[in-house]
């Protein structure tokens, strides 16, 4: 706007305004990584190019179970709809041409020569109805079967048999649906970051897992994965390397007994995918850590699983979670409130392996933060002594401003007298 009005010299302006973008640093966001496993366990890969479509029709109940409920609700309802459709063109076709369209709907207490297959069908709207009465086994009465004809008994049976394979198969994939594993996973809760904390004088990769149930998981186990892209000495490149992690269990077995939320532990040791990464070069890897849980829910026996995944960003360096579990009235209570908080704490910033190499750096690291936590005390006594000083000295001035003054009065004779008012 100065410049168009030729106040100050266009040249000027914009040599400062290139003099201010080169004095701050340029900071480019790197590209997030799209993760292989999402936050709520769900895989984020994609199938493209299937060719042999038809090896999913050889498992067709697995196929029914795995779609979507939509779907499911329209081939359960197709499937009995163009049952009841067919078979009630089958009656139809009978009742045609046994002759039974032209003759009276004949009652079972009225006596004729004329004896039809199926009684009262005569039109298809009747024959679909006797078509529903006879695979829901209704029965209403009206319409009934007769000996007259070994074909309808035949076409009888025929639809029974059918009926029955149709409510098996689609009542047996609703019920899988609605019992599936991954529903009891819902309650199976991780926290949302990750830590990297000191833990028995080694470095620790730790996350807190929960059970919001009751109802326990039995055999319960974690197994956690390192997956990055990574080129061998031969130059191929793996887009998803998987690489297993040791957990840490104080049992002989791998399970964990997941009545309470519990810590999982990883050592960070030179089996570790993590031993060469320092705090500062957390931020720069392009790593994912899959955390699988997988136990037997204890009221159905079927297995489940709950996934989660943690990246670089939710990763925090020195930091640990903070106690939930506290006993009151002679039981265990779980604050679920602060199940993903955490607190800072003292821990290296180098790396495991430098950590290994060189002892002595989590002895001062501990040094410090002993020395930053007495100074901390100190401050935090001599504030509250301030404080107490002041308040102190606050309330004299309070109870001097209530005290009543002495005044002298003088007589005549000279003799003063002291008089308080």
């Amino acid at each position: 706007m100065l410049a168009r009005k030729s106040i100050i010299p266009e040249e000027y302006v914009l040599a400062r305004i290139a003099a201010e973008n080169l004095g701050k640093p340029r900071i480019r966001d790197r590209p997030r990584k799209a993760r292989f496993i999402a936050k709520n366990g769900a895989c984020n890969l994609a199938h493209k190019n299937i060719r042999e479509q038809g090896r999913f029709l050889q498992d067709i109940f697995t196929t029914l179970v795995d779609l979507k409920w939509r779907h499911t609700l329209v081939i359960f309802t197709m499937s009995f709809l163009c049952s009841w459709l067919f078979f009630a063109m089958v009656w139809w076709l009978v009742a045609f041409a046994h002759g039974d369209m032209n003759q009276p709907c004949v009652q079972n207490n009225t006596i004729t020569d004329w004896k039809p297959c199926v009684t009262c069908v005569r039109s298809f709207i009747s024959a679909f109805l006797f078509s529903i009465e006879v695979q829901v086994t209704i029965g209403f009465g009206g319409r009934m079967m007769t000996e007259e004809c070994p074909i309808a008994i035949t076409v009888l049976i025929f639809q029974n048999i059918v009926g029955l394979i149709i409510n098996a198969v689609m009542l047996g994939c609703i019920f899988m649906k609605t019992a599936q594993a991954h529903r009891r996973a819902e309650t199976l809760i991780f926290s949302r970051n990750a830590v990297i904390a000191v833990r028995n004088g080694r470095l620790c990769f730790m996350f807190r897992v929960g059970d919001l149930r009751k109802s326990m998981i039995i055999s319960a186990s974690v197994r956690i994965q390192v997956v990055k892209k990574t080129t061998t000495p031969e130059g191929e490149v793996i887009p998803i390397h998987q690489q297993d992690v040791p957990v840490d269990n104080p049992l002989e077995s791998n399970n964990i007994f997941l009545v309470a939320p519990l810590i999982v532990c990883h050592i960070i040791d030179k089996r570790s995918p993590l031993y060469d990464i320092s705090a500062n070069d957390l931020a720069s890897q392009d790593l994912e850590i899959i955390v699988i849980l997988e136990g037997v829910v204890e009221t159905t026996g079927i297995t489940t699983q709950a996934r989660t995944s943690y990246i670089a960003e939710e990763i925090l360096w020195g930091h640990r979670f903070v106690p939930i579990v506290t006993e009151e009235e002679g039981a265990y209570a779980v604050d679920y409130s602060k199940f993903g908080n955490t607190t800072k704490v003292a821990a290296p910033r180098c790396s495991a392996k430098e950590l290994d190499e060189k002892p002595s750096i989590l002895i001062q690291t501990l040094q410090k933060s002993e020395l930053s936590h007495q100074n901390s005390l100190r401050k935090r006594n001599s504030m509250r002594r301030n404080n107490s000083m002041r308040r102190n000295n606050s309330m004299r001035r309070n109870n001097s401003s209530f005290i009543v003054p002495k005044v002298q009065f003088m007589t005549p004779e000279g003799n003063q007298n002291a008089v308080e008012t």
